[in-house]
């Protein structure tokens, strides 16, 4: 069984085991109570570092939707900004990217508005992807993933608490 599989319930046809190990927390270190504060979930507080929106070349995947929402917001038409902000990824649409002294920041990064920080662009209709970070499951797959994810976010383990259920549905929304 996949660890995907484990994660949603999915037990090769034995829906009861499923739900039982989807209850527990099974294969879902996040879901059990942490050994030194007896709490479940997890914390994060975006510090405006711009870690997570730069670094080797990668892709920031959109939706149409989010497409539409980025073009208003830019007030340009669909066409001019697919044809200035994004381009075609083996796994889809994505947002470009320009290089920095810091590697290869989202175009819409802003490292100038405020000194000492990065700030997204366009924050407010930042695609999924942005807004689901850092729980995607191959960060919260595991504690040793998430630890090596918080080598490079100040802001994992801090400030705000997220819930088991509010980290799934965060989880959920995006496949990464």
């Amino acid at each position: 069984m996949s660890e995907r599989d484990k994660r949603h319930g999915v037990d090769g046809g034995n829906s009861s085991a499923g739900a039982q190990s989807q209850r527990s927390g099974y294969a879902e270190w996040f879901a059990r109570p942490d050994p030194a504060t007896g709490t479940t979930g997890l914390s994060f507080s975006c510090t405006m570092c711009g870690n997570c929106c730069t670094g080797p070349e990668g892709y920031v995947l959109i939706t149409e939707a989010e497409t539409a929402a980025l073009a208003a917001r830019l007030g340009i038409e669909v066409a001019e900004f697919l044809a200035r902000y994004t381009k075609m990824t083996e796994l889809g649409r994505s947002l470009n990217e320009k290089l920095s002294p810091y590697g290869h920041d989202c175009a819409f990064l802003d490292r100038e508005k405020i000194p000492g920080k990065a700030v997204c662009g366009v924050y407010e209709d930042r695609p999924t992807q942005c807004r689901t970070w850092p729980f995607w499951n191959t960060v919260i797959q595991s504690r040793a993933h998430w630890e090596r994810a918080k080598r490079g976010c100040p802001g994992i383990d801090r400030g705000t608490h997220y819930s088991v259920q509010q980290i799934r549905i965060l989880r959920d929304r995006m496949e990464m």
